[in-house]
């Protein structure tokens, strides 16, 4: 399967407010993810953001720490830009994104890429 579009099937997790599985990801290894949802609205979130927004521990624990202190400097492993490598749904009711970072432990369920493409801030 081509890692660049990926189908979505229409079954929610049981134990998440329900948001409807897009009808179309498009990953832009270099730039973001593309989504196509059920009501027909499109919104595209950066790659910066998605590592950012990331739900894993190490994540959230970063950017509470750069909420608590503005000067707190991120940590960032590569000289390299940022890219997202591969795209994999997980079950039903998510994606998760393997950065070129080497970072791939957050899922962003339907809900929480809706959510994402709606308020998260915008990349520096």
């Amino acid at each position: 399967m081509d890692q660049n579009h990926l189908p979505c099937v229409v079954v929610n997790s049981p134990n998440e407010p329900t948001e409807p599985p897009p009808l179309a990801l498009h990953l832009e290894k270099s730039k973001g993810l593309s989504v196509t949802w059920r009501d027909g609205s499109k919104d595209f979130i950066d790659v910066v953001t998605l590592r950012r927004m990331s739900q894993s521990a190490d994540a959230r624990q970063e950017r509470e720490s750069q909420s608590s202190n503005p000067l707190h400097i991120l940590k960032h492993s590569t000289n390299e830009p940022l890219s997202a490598l591969t795209a994999e749904l997980v079950g039903n009711y998510a994606l998760r994104i393997r950065f070129s970072d080497g970072h791939d432990t957050g899922l962003f369920s339907w809900l929480y890429l809706r959510s994402l493409a709606t308020n998260a801030p915008p990349a520096h």
